[in-house]
Protein backbone atom coordinates (compact mmCIF):
# COMPACT_ATOMS: atom_id res chain seq x y z
CA UNK A 1 0.00 0.00 0.00
CA UNK A 2 1.50 3.68 -1.22
CA UNK A 3 1.59 5.81 2.02
CA UNK A 4 0.52 9.58 1.83
CA UNK A 5 3.50 10.64 4.03
CA UNK A 6 7.69 10.36 3.18
CA UNK A 7 9.58 8.34 5.02
CA UNK A 8 11.19 10.92 6.84
CA UNK A 9 7.60 11.65 9.05
CA UNK A 10 7.08 8.07 9.49
CA UNK A 11 11.05 7.92 10.90
CA UNK A 12 9.76 10.91 13.42
CA UNK A 13 6.61 9.29 14.30
CA UNK A 14 8.54 5.95 15.31
CA UNK A 15 11.33 7.92 17.13
CA UNK A 16 8.96 9.82 19.39
CA UNK A 17 6.82 6.40 19.75
CA UNK A 18 9.64 4.86 20.96
CA UNK A 19 11.08 7.51 22.91
CA UNK A 20 8.09 8.92 25.35
CA UNK A 21 6.61 5.63 26.87
CA UNK A 22 4.36 4.39 24.21
CA UNK A 23 4.19 0.41 23.61
CA UNK A 24 6.46 -1.23 22.35
CA UNK A 25 6.79 -2.12 18.44
CA UNK A 26 9.16 -3.78 16.42
CA UNK A 27 9.34 -2.32 12.73
CA UNK A 28 9.72 -4.28 9.52
CA UNK A 29 10.14 -3.52 5.65
CA UNK A 30 6.16 -3.21 5.67
CA UNK A 31 5.72 -0.57 7.78
CA UNK A 32 7.60 1.51 5.50
CA UNK A 33 6.15 0.71 2.18
CA UNK A 34 9.07 -1.42 1.19
CA UNK A 35 8.09 -5.12 -0.35
CA UNK A 36 10.12 -8.02 -0.79
CA UNK A 37 13.82 -8.47 0.68
CA UNK A 38 15.10 -5.11 0.84
CA UNK A 39 18.47 -4.01 2.62
CA UNK A 40 18.92 -0.63 2.32
CA UNK A 41 16.15 2.11 1.48
CA UNK A 42 17.79 6.04 0.72
CA UNK A 43 15.11 8.50 0.68
CA UNK A 44 16.55 12.01 -0.52
CA UNK A 45 15.37 14.53 1.38
CA UNK A 46 15.21 18.59 0.74
CA UNK A 47 17.41 18.67 3.91
CA UNK A 48 19.61 15.64 3.17
CA UNK A 49 19.08 12.06 3.16
CA UNK A 50 16.89 9.23 5.28
CA UNK A 51 18.50 6.14 4.74
CA UNK A 52 17.15 2.69 6.84
CA UNK A 53 18.76 -0.67 7.24
CA UNK A 54 17.14 -3.84 7.53
CA UNK A 55 18.40 -7.45 8.16
CA UNK A 56 16.99 -10.51 6.17
CA UNK A 57 14.24 -11.37 8.14
CA UNK A 58 12.91 -7.69 7.12
CA UNK A 59 13.53 -6.30 11.16
CA UNK A 60 14.74 -2.50 10.99
CA UNK A 61 18.99 -2.30 12.24
CA UNK A 62 19.52 1.21 11.50
CA UNK A 63 18.24 4.75 10.47
CA UNK A 64 20.36 7.15 9.41
CA UNK A 65 19.07 11.17 8.80
CA UNK A 66 21.74 12.87 7.89
CA UNK A 67 22.21 16.50 7.03
CA UNK A 68 25.17 16.50 5.67
CA UNK A 69 28.04 14.65 5.43
CA UNK A 70 29.24 16.10 9.11
CA UNK A 71 26.02 16.62 10.85
CA UNK A 72 23.90 12.90 11.25
CA UNK A 73 21.42 11.13 14.00
CA UNK A 74 22.51 7.40 13.24
CA UNK A 75 19.98 4.84 15.42
CA UNK A 76 20.83 1.37 15.75
CA UNK A 77 19.01 -1.80 16.82
CA UNK A 78 19.93 -5.06 18.16
CA UNK A 79 17.96 -8.16 18.38
CA UNK A 80 17.61 -11.67 19.63
CA UNK A 81 15.39 -14.15 18.63
CA UNK A 82 12.93 -11.53 17.39
CA UNK A 83 12.90 -9.61 20.56
CA UNK A 84 14.66 -6.23 20.60
CA UNK A 85 17.59 -5.70 23.57
CA UNK A 86 19.02 -2.55 22.86
CA UNK A 87 18.89 0.93 20.53
CA UNK A 88 21.02 3.28 20.77
CA UNK A 89 20.81 6.56 19.21
CA UNK A 90 23.81 8.80 18.16
CA UNK A 91 24.09 12.26 17.18
CA UNK A 92 27.01 13.73 15.72
CA UNK A 93 27.85 17.59 15.37
CA UNK A 94 31.00 18.12 12.68
CA UNK A 95 31.64 14.68 12.77
CA UNK A 96 32.21 14.75 16.56
CA UNK A 97 29.27 12.47 18.41
CA UNK A 98 27.23 14.34 20.75
CA UNK A 99 27.45 12.63 24.10
CA UNK A 100 24.64 14.63 26.17
CA UNK A 101 21.84 14.39 23.19
CA UNK A 102 22.85 10.64 22.32
CA UNK A 103 21.17 7.73 24.41
CA UNK A 104 21.04 3.76 24.53
CA UNK A 105 18.18 1.85 25.69
CA UNK A 106 18.89 -1.27 27.31
CA UNK A 107 15.89 -3.64 26.87
CA UNK A 108 15.30 -6.95 29.07
CA UNK A 109 12.20 -9.69 29.18
CA UNK A 110 11.07 -11.30 32.79
CA UNK A 111 8.30 -14.08 31.91
CA UNK A 112 8.65 -15.49 35.70
CA UNK A 113 5.06 -15.05 36.65
CA UNK A 114 3.67 -12.73 33.93
CA UNK A 115 5.41 -11.05 30.96
CA UNK A 116 7.36 -7.61 31.99
CA UNK A 117 9.72 -5.64 29.60
CA UNK A 118 12.12 -3.51 31.34
CA UNK A 119 13.72 -0.49 28.89
CA UNK A 120 16.32 1.54 31.03
CA UNK A 121 17.17 4.94 29.13
CA UNK A 122 20.95 6.53 29.38
CA UNK A 123 22.50 9.06 27.96
CA UNK A 124 26.24 8.56 26.63
CA UNK A 125 27.43 11.10 28.74
CA UNK A 126 26.13 8.61 31.83
CA UNK A 127 22.86 10.39 32.69
CA UNK A 128 19.91 8.72 33.66
CA UNK A 129 16.93 9.56 31.36
CA UNK A 130 14.01 7.07 32.55
CA UNK A 131 12.87 3.73 33.00
CA UNK A 132 10.05 1.97 31.29
CA UNK A 133 8.33 -1.40 32.70
CA UNK A 134 5.96 -2.44 30.64
CA UNK A 135 3.72 -5.16 32.32
CA UNK A 136 2.09 -7.60 29.97
CA UNK A 137 -2.10 -9.32 30.64
CA UNK A 138 -4.32 -11.77 28.66
CA UNK A 139 -3.70 -12.15 25.34
CA UNK A 140 -0.09 -10.62 25.39
CA UNK A 141 -1.47 -6.74 25.69
CA UNK A 142 -0.24 -4.01 27.67
CA UNK A 143 -2.26 -3.53 30.22
CA UNK A 144 0.22 -1.32 32.24
CA UNK A 145 3.34 1.27 31.71
CA UNK A 146 4.86 2.11 34.52
CA UNK A 147 7.60 5.20 33.86
CA UNK A 148 10.32 6.39 36.31
CA UNK A 149 11.78 9.54 35.75
CA UNK A 150 14.62 11.23 37.95
CA UNK A 151 11.80 13.28 40.49
CA UNK A 152 8.75 10.83 39.51
CA UNK A 153 6.98 7.93 39.06
CA UNK A 154 4.28 8.26 35.93
CA UNK A 155 1.69 5.50 35.34
CA UNK A 156 -0.16 4.48 32.24
CA UNK A 157 -2.96 1.97 32.38
CA UNK A 158 -4.49 0.82 29.05
CA UNK A 159 -8.14 -0.56 28.98
CA UNK A 160 -9.92 -2.99 26.56
CA UNK A 161 -13.41 -3.22 25.89
CA UNK A 162 -15.74 -4.58 23.11
CA UNK A 163 -18.97 -3.72 22.32
CA UNK A 164 -20.67 -5.54 19.05
CA UNK A 165 -18.43 -5.13 16.50
CA UNK A 166 -16.53 -2.29 18.19
CA UNK A 167 -13.33 -2.25 20.10
CA UNK A 168 -11.71 0.16 22.37
CA UNK A 169 -8.68 0.79 23.88
CA UNK A 170 -8.16 3.73 26.40
CA UNK A 171 -5.15 5.06 27.82
CA UNK A 172 -5.14 6.83 31.62
CA UNK A 173 -1.74 8.62 32.51
CA UNK A 174 -1.64 8.80 36.46
CA UNK A 175 -6.02 8.24 36.39
CA UNK A 176 -6.61 11.08 33.96
CA UNK A 177 -7.81 9.68 30.61
CA UNK A 178 -5.35 10.90 27.43
CA UNK A 179 -6.32 9.15 24.71
CA UNK A 180 -9.14 6.19 23.22
CA UNK A 181 -9.12 4.05 19.87
CA UNK A 182 -12.18 2.85 18.80
CA UNK A 183 -12.11 0.18 16.04
CA UNK A 184 -14.82 -0.93 14.43
CA UNK A 185 -16.21 -3.09 11.52
CA UNK A 186 -19.00 -1.50 8.60
CA UNK A 187 -20.44 -4.19 6.52
CA UNK A 188 -21.20 -1.98 2.79
CA UNK A 189 -24.21 -2.74 0.70
CA UNK A 190 -21.77 -4.20 -1.69
CA UNK A 191 -21.06 -6.94 1.59
CA UNK A 192 -17.32 -5.55 1.52
CA UNK A 193 -15.97 -4.51 4.95
CA UNK A 194 -14.39 -1.63 6.08
CA UNK A 195 -12.43 -0.72 8.91
CA UNK A 196 -13.09 2.54 10.61
CA UNK A 197 -10.59 3.72 13.31
CA UNK A 198 -11.63 6.30 15.49
CA UNK A 199 -8.68 8.14 17.58
CA UNK A 200 -9.61 11.01 20.52
CA UNK A 201 -6.96 12.89 22.46
CA UNK A 202 -7.19 14.39 25.70
CA UNK A 203 -5.38 17.09 27.44
CA UNK A 204 -6.10 17.16 31.00
CA UNK A 205 -8.86 15.08 30.94
CA UNK A 206 -10.34 17.14 28.44
CA UNK A 207 -11.00 16.10 24.95
CA UNK A 208 -8.58 18.03 22.42
CA UNK A 209 -8.61 16.57 18.60
CA UNK A 210 -10.01 13.30 17.13
CA UNK A 211 -8.69 11.71 13.72
CA UNK A 212 -11.44 9.54 11.90
CA UNK A 213 -9.94 7.06 9.89
CA UNK A 214 -11.62 4.42 7.36
CA UNK A 215 -9.78 1.71 5.63
CA UNK A 216 -11.49 -0.65 2.82
CA UNK A 217 -11.05 -4.38 2.25
CA UNK A 218 -7.11 -4.18 1.26
CA UNK A 219 -5.91 -2.38 4.36
CA UNK A 220 -5.55 0.72 2.23
CA UNK A 221 -6.11 4.45 3.70
CA UNK A 222 -9.77 5.53 1.71
CA UNK A 223 -10.98 8.28 4.02
CA UNK A 224 -9.56 10.49 6.80
CA UNK A 225 -11.17 13.63 8.79
CA UNK A 226 -9.93 15.25 11.39
CA UNK A 227 -11.95 17.01 14.26
CA UNK A 228 -10.93 19.84 17.21
CA UNK A 229 -12.85 20.15 20.25
CA UNK A 230 -15.59 23.05 20.50
CA UNK A 231 -16.31 23.74 23.98
CA UNK A 232 -19.60 26.11 23.32
CA UNK A 233 -21.09 23.31 20.80
CA UNK A 234 -19.95 20.63 23.55
CA UNK A 235 -18.19 18.22 20.77
CA UNK A 236 -16.09 17.94 18.36
CA UNK A 237 -16.36 20.23 14.65
CA UNK A 238 -15.00 18.60 11.64
CA UNK A 239 -11.82 20.75 10.68
CA UNK A 240 -10.51 18.51 7.14
CA UNK A 241 -11.43 15.91 4.95
CA UNK A 242 -9.12 13.73 2.78
CA UNK A 243 -10.26 11.28 0.27
CA UNK A 244 -7.65 8.80 -1.30
CA UNK A 245 -8.35 7.30 -5.17
CA UNK A 246 -6.42 4.34 -5.78
CA UNK A 247 -6.30 3.05 -9.06
CA UNK A 248 -7.17 -0.65 -10.26
CA UNK A 249 -3.58 -1.82 -9.00
CA UNK A 250 -3.98 -0.56 -5.67
CA UNK A 251 -1.82 2.23 -6.17
CA UNK A 252 -2.49 6.37 -4.70
CA UNK A 253 -3.61 8.02 -7.20
CA UNK A 254 -5.22 11.37 -6.13
CA UNK A 255 -5.83 13.04 -2.42
CA UNK A 256 -8.80 14.84 -2.46
CA UNK A 257 -9.07 17.72 0.21
CA UNK A 258 -11.93 19.48 1.61
CA UNK A 259 -11.83 22.34 4.26
CA UNK A 260 -15.20 24.09 4.92
CA UNK A 261 -15.87 25.29 0.97
CA UNK A 262 -12.44 24.88 -0.41
CA UNK A 263 -11.75 21.46 -2.23
CA UNK A 264 -8.16 20.99 -3.12
CA UNK A 265 -6.46 18.04 -5.52
CA UNK A 266 -3.27 16.31 -5.21
CA UNK A 267 -2.03 13.85 -7.62
CA UNK A 268 0.65 11.16 -7.67
CA UNK A 269 2.39 9.87 -10.10
CA UNK A 270 5.00 6.56 -9.14
CA UNK A 271 7.67 5.18 -10.70
CA UNK A 272 8.83 1.80 -9.70
CA UNK A 273 11.68 -0.50 -9.97
CA UNK A 274 12.56 -3.37 -12.22
CA UNK A 275 12.02 -6.01 -9.06
CA UNK A 276 9.20 -8.38 -9.00
CA UNK A 277 8.38 -7.01 -5.99
CA UNK A 278 7.69 -3.49 -7.49
CA UNK A 279 8.63 -1.10 -5.08
CA UNK A 280 7.99 2.51 -5.83
CA UNK A 281 11.39 4.40 -6.39
CA UNK A 282 10.48 8.06 -7.69
CA UNK A 283 6.83 9.69 -6.58
CA UNK A 284 5.56 12.89 -8.43
CA UNK A 285 3.59 15.14 -6.43
CA UNK A 286 1.31 17.48 -8.30
CA UNK A 287 0.57 20.56 -8.45
CA UNK A 288 3.08 21.14 -6.56
CA UNK A 289 5.89 19.26 -8.58
CA UNK A 290 7.90 17.97 -5.56
CA UNK A 291 9.85 14.87 -5.88
CA UNK A 292 10.22 12.07 -3.70
CA UNK A 293 13.23 9.69 -4.42
CA UNK A 294 14.25 6.31 -3.35
CA UNK A 295 17.26 4.38 -3.88
CA UNK A 296 16.34 0.55 -2.80
CA UNK A 297 19.26 -2.19 -2.55
CA UNK A 298 17.72 -5.75 -1.57
CA UNK A 299 19.61 -8.26 -0.50
CA UNK A 300 20.62 -11.15 -3.18
CA UNK A 301 17.99 -14.04 -3.84
CA UNK A 302 19.37 -17.59 -2.67
CA UNK A 303 19.95 -20.07 -5.79
CA UNK A 304 17.79 -23.18 -5.70
CA UNK A 305 20.39 -25.96 -5.90
CA UNK A 306 19.55 -28.53 -8.64
CA UNK A 307 18.45 -32.23 -7.32
CA UNK A 308 19.57 -35.20 -8.69
CA UNK A 309 17.65 -37.08 -10.66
Amino acid sequence: MIKSYPLSVLFFLIFISQSFGQELKLFKTNDFDLNGKVKTCTVITDYGKEVFEFDEEGFLIKSITAYNKADQDITTYRYDSGFLLEKRMESYKDNVLDEASSMANFYEIDTSQQKIVKEQIISYDKEFIEQQEYIFGEEDKIFKITTSHENAVDETRIEYSTFKNETTKTYFINGVIEKSIRTSIKMLKSRDEQKIVLTKEYVDGEPNKAIEERFDKEGKLIYKELFLNNPTDNGFTSQEIHLFKYNKEGILEKEIIKQGNTVAEKEFVFQFDDNKHRNWVKKITTPDNLYTTRIIEYYPLLKVEEQPE
